[in-house]
């Protein structure tokens, strides 16, 4: 069936970390260096700034929101009291920026990062996957990810997916009870990547790049394809179920299922993700869309 596809908000310059918490939305803005939510009729509001670039979000067990600070590749901690602190510091385990994340049950944030400098042209490298602890202790928790990004966590809290954006699909961990990732296999594969470390030859190649997603509650995850410029609803397996298509000179970069019933996708959508693109131009949007299946798990 057709999806009709709603815009919500303008004038962003590239959206990011879409979250529904507390009746409203909550999204980063790479390049003006801040967190903003917005209600469900599009009135956006700043909440505070993130001067080295904000991404992934979710909140703790006492209210504390959580945000990744991409570029020096810290967490910051925003309290209930709305002071924002340093919360854990990521730079010995990460190679590239800081990027999406999921907060589990028990406070335990699972982060990725690039694994290499995009935007700089370097070549292609694995990531590593770490774990921080409600203390601020840093674990690395699973290595050699393919540039690992949007993250969700089934309702029972057992099992962990993580989007690959240069792997064509998704790899899943169980969570044991200490927090660390046992079991790890494929969740769902979309496609066998090029051997290259040319990513753009590895984007180049025709097969959906998942970047931000959201679980659903029959198990299926949407997500934003960073290069075919689609939402995609991807089954267990990697069967695709369901593809819908941006406007016209769009790219989707995330979603997020939410509103008063979770049936509604939050999708940030920009031109495209280059820096240099995006930096000043204020051409990014939020869309909306209802869906069938509602919102389950994290975040």
């Amino acid at each position: 069936m057709a999806r009709e596809l709603t815009t919500l908000v303008t004038g962003g310059r590239f959206y990011e970390g879409p979250r529904w918490h507390d009746g409203q939305w909550w999204v980063s803005d790479f390049y003006r260096r801040a967190v903003y939510t917005v209600t469900p009729e599009g009135v956006e509001t700043h909440q505070f700034d993130v001067e080295e670039q904000p991404s992934g979000m979710g909140w703790l067990p006492d209210g504390s929101l959580v945000v990744v600070s991409m570029k020096d590749r810290h967490l910051l901690r925003r309290g209930p009291d709305g002071v924002v602190e340093h919360y854990a510091d990521l730079s010995a385990v990460a190679g590239g920026h800081l990027n999406d994340m999921v907060v589990d049950d028990r406070g335990r944030v699972y982060v990725g990062n690039f694994g290499f400098d995009l935007m700089g042209g370097d070549g292609m490298a694995t990531a590593s996957l770490a774990r921080v602890d409600p203390d601020g202790t840093v674990t690395v928790v699973a290595e050699g990810l393919n540039f690992p990004n949007g993250s969700v966590i089934t309702p029972d809290g057992t099992t962990l997916v993580v989007a690959e954006t240069t792997g064509a699909g998704f790899v899943a961990f169980t969570i044991a009870d200490d927090g660390s990732l046992v079991d790890r296999r494929v969740w769902g594969s979309m496609g066998e990547v090029p051997e290259t470390t040319d990513v753009m030859e590895a984007l180049g190649a025709g097969l959906p790049a998942p970047d931000g997603c959201t679980l659903d509650a029959e198990g299926h995850i949407w997500f934003a394809d960073a290069i075919g410029a689609r939402v995609a609803r991807v089954a267990p397996g990697g069967e695709i179920a369901e593809s819908v298509p941006m406007p016209e000179g769009l790219g989707a970069f995330a979603c997020q299922l939410g509103g008063s019933d979770g049936r509604t996708l939050l999708i940030c959508a920009a031109p495209d993700f280059f820096e240099h693109n995006r930096a000043n131009a204020e051409e990014a949007v939020l869309l909306t869309m209802r869906v069938d299946v509602p919102h389950a798990g994290r975040p």
